[in-house]
């Protein structure tokens, strides 16, 4: 935990001073939409509920659509469910949110219970004079509760309740230019426990992009996330367990009605939060191993 405040205070404090110079300059200026809501399809977006308000999420992975476990057999992919999360996020402030969520997990960590904040504390506005983009800052910790194997070496081969946490931090930097929305996700995962031959931290790179294909209601909306893995990690997962990862990839449509946001989805991220598809995901577009998913959205107002 005290990687976690140190990292905290790096990414935070370089930002903080020119956000209290210009909270005036922010209060007048209109601030840009640029993401309608707090995923894009695998990546956390700077977008933020608004105080008062509460977003209850569901998401839903289903199974391959092609490649050996797809097909017409399963009906490509959805006859099986992957993974599910069932989220709430409130907003506190203005620009800071509260996250408890629940996920069914696809892997030997299941079970999970996720508790979460996100606080932008830049806001891309009209004027692009007073902030040319938003910034946000995200942090959770995943507690899997699932029963402990009793094999050693395994994802769920846990000694202790610390061997079930894993943590995010993830620094969220995005840009409206026109009608194009771009991001860019640098994020560190914390772990734990790993098994003897995986790497317990990642730092990874990661973007998403979003287009309008009918006014701002039906939208393109592509993610991609890079994890830095060493090479002899890599090497030991192919010649002990014959895996082999890959970076996740998502494409998805946006349909954005009166009170709802719906998300059609297509990855072959197979687990839904990153602390598990950032060091998990060994399923290939190539070979089809990609999944229908769908993200359903609905805002409440709790208090004014």
């Amino acid at each position: 935990m005290r990687q976690i405040k140190w990292i905290c205070f790096l990414l935070f404090f370089p930002v903080s001073n020119v956000f209290a110079q210009s909270t005036g300059k922010t209060m007048k200026a209109k601030p840009v939409i640029i993401f309608s809501s707090d995923k894009a399809i695998n990546t956390n977006t700077t977008s933020t509920v608004g105080k008062g308000k509460m977003d209850f999420k569901v998401t839903h992975n289903f199974g391959d659509i092609a490649g050996k476990a797809g097909g017409i057999k399963n009906f490509f992919g959805l006859d099986n469910t992957t993974d599910v999360r069932i989220g709430f996020e409130v907003g506190l402030m203005p620009n800071l949110d509260a996250i408890l969520a629940r996920s069914k997990g696809a892997g030997l960590q299941q079970r999970e219970v996720e508790l979460g904040m996100k606080y932008r504390f830049l806001t891309q506005t009209e004027n692009v004079s007073t902030h040319p983009l938003s910034m946000a800052l995200y942090l959770n910790s995943v507690i899997a509760t699932n029963a402990a194997s009793t094999f050693p070496n395994q994802d769920n081969s846990y000694k202790n309740f610390g061997d079930r946490i894993t943590s995010v931090v993830e620094l969220i930097i995005s840009k409206k230019i026109g009608k194009i929305s771009l991001q860019m996700n640098p994020s560190l995962l914390l772990r734990n426990y790993s098994i003897s031959y995986d790497q317990k931290n990642f730092f990874t790179l990661g973007g998403a992009i979003r287009f309008p294909i009918v006014s701002n209601r039906l939208n393109l909306l592509v993610d991609y996330v890079h994890p830095f893995r060493q090479r002899a990690v890599k090497d030991s997962f192919s010649i002990n367990e014959n895996i082999h990862f890959y970076d996740p990839l998502g494409v998805g449509f946006e349909i954005i009605t009166g009170g709802h946001v719906f998300r059609l989805n297509f990855t072959n991220a197979t687990e839904i939060i990153e602390n598990r598809f950032i060091p998990r995901t060994i399923t290939n577009w190539g070979k089809g191993q990609f999944r229908w998913g769908f993200t359903i959205s609905r805002r409440f107002t709790i208090w004014r």
